[in-house]
């Protein structure tokens, strides 16, 4: 399935699924593309944009501990921050986002282009896969959100569970 925006809508309203996001990096830019669709609203319960600890423990749920202790850009905060959205909206299926999108790495020294995306689904384990992106902070951004759809699409795709 192509992970474009539409074609993730078509695929949740096929399932009679909900999505969620939670966006770090992206900045709210995942669930954007996704209500840009006519009709997204029978499937997009919500999106959380939320850039500090602070907001990603209080919104999300995200452990304080664990962010202080590894910082953001972690595939443990990915899954933690893709469980926080599929728990605050209710959703059947969740992605998240987070990352440096530079110049230049973060305070912790993880590498501008260093990408941990989320995936959560109802009643199973979240996963998250890294991604390495290369270009200016836009155009990291940019293609982190192409990633968020992209693996949206391939959960929806899976027909392991329906």
């Amino acid at each position: 399935m192509s992970g474009t925006p539409a074609a993730v809508i078509d695929a949740a309203r096929e399932r009679g699924w909900s999505l969620a996001t939670a966006e770090s990096l992206t900045a709210g830019a995942v669930v954007a593309r996704l209500v840009d669709v006519p009709g997204a609203s029978d499937v997009v319960a919500g999106g959380a944009a939320c850039y500090s600890y602070a907001a990603k423990t209080r919104v999300l749920g995200v452990d304080a501990g664990l962010l202080e202790r590894t910082g953001a850009v972690t595939a443990e905060v990915a899954a933690a921050m893709a469980e926080g959205a599929q728990r605050l909206y209710d959703a059947d299926l969740a992605v998240s986002t987070t990352g440096v999108a530079g110049p230049g790495p973060d305070a912790r020294g993880v590498p501008e282009g260093t990408v941990h995306l989320g995936i959560a689904r109802r009643g199973g384990p979240a996963r998250t896969r890294e991604v390495r992106l290369s270009g200016g902070r836009a155009e990291i951004r940019a293609l982190a959100v192409q990633e968020a759809l992209a693996e949206l699409a391939a959960e929806l795709a899976d027909p392991s569970e329906s």
